[in-house]
């Protein structure tokens, strides 16, 4: 069966930021990491872990956020739509949405999905609908009318293995991540779990984390998944993304 999957990766954004908020302490100048999503192609359906960012940050080239300015933006052919379409992957295939989480750069282009069916963390849903907050939790981006499938702990998508939802809270307080069983071994899709390899290098969470002690532990399971050979790829890592081939299977 692993040799029947696939797995794509699409970068649907950019954010930027200075190194202190992915590392808290670091300092540099502004960094420009990747906003990434993730087709899992599987014979018993189609799953997307994250979604990019919605309509209202997308913004033309000559209207670029400067680079020294905090903030989130994709252009044109950079909406998840688009990135499924130049490998003829048709958005309303999709059967599965899993969102690590609810912040509005992992779920904005849930919209595009029609016929998906969307895989959260049941605390995840709570704490968006509690704790709505401009450029956090935004319903505009997560409240799409697709089905909701609510789940407490780890779920094995397909009922074989090869797609395992796991939950790495801390970042939030439902986060969930995804490791996928390839031929040539396992990739854990971290999402905000840890933005960057560098966080897991020296083990200092960024200052959005909403629970130290959970983030904690989850950075000590990534730590370990990592010592056994999973490969893991991480939420906003310029640095890696630039060895990352996109629009073709991974090896």
């Amino acid at each position: 069966m692993a040799e029947s999957l696939t797995l794509y990766a699409f970068n649907c954004g950019w954010f930027q930021c200075k190194p202190g908020y992915f590392v808290e302490g670091d300092e540099g100048d502004y960094l420009t990491g990747p906003v990434p999503s993730y087709l899992i192609d599987h014979p018993k359906g189609r799953a997307l872990f994250d979604t990019g960012m919605g309509v209202r940050y997308r913004r033309d080239f000559a209207d670029a956020l400067p680079a020294d300015k905090f903030g989130l933006q994709w252009f044109e052919g950079m909406d998840v739509a688009t990135r499924l379409k130049a490998i003829d992957v048709a958005p309303d295939s999709i059967d599965w949405v899993i969102n690590s989480h609810l912040h509005i750069d992992h779920c904005g282009g849930n919209a595009y999905l029609p016929n998906a069916t969307v895989i959260l963390q049941r605390r995840e849903l709570d704490a968006a609908r509690e704790g709505a907050a401009p450029g956090v939790y935004e319903a505009i981006d997560y409240d799409t009318g697709q089905p909701v499938k609510a789940i407490d702990g780890e779920h094995d998508l397909f009922g074989d293995g090869t797609v395992r939802i796991v939950p790495t809270h801390g970042h939030t307080p439902g986060h969930q991540s995804v490791i996928v069983k390839l031929a040539k071994g396992e990739v854990l899709l971290a999402g905000d779990c840890c933005y960057t390899e560098r966080n897991l290098d020296v083990m200092v969470l960024p200052r959005a984390t909403a629970d130290v002690g959970e983030g904690m532990r989850t950075f000590e399971r990534l730590a370990a998944q990592r010592a056994k050979g999973t490969r893991i790829l991480f939420g906003h890592d310029g640095r890696q993304w630039a060895t990352i081939r996109e629009n073709i299977p991974f090896e």
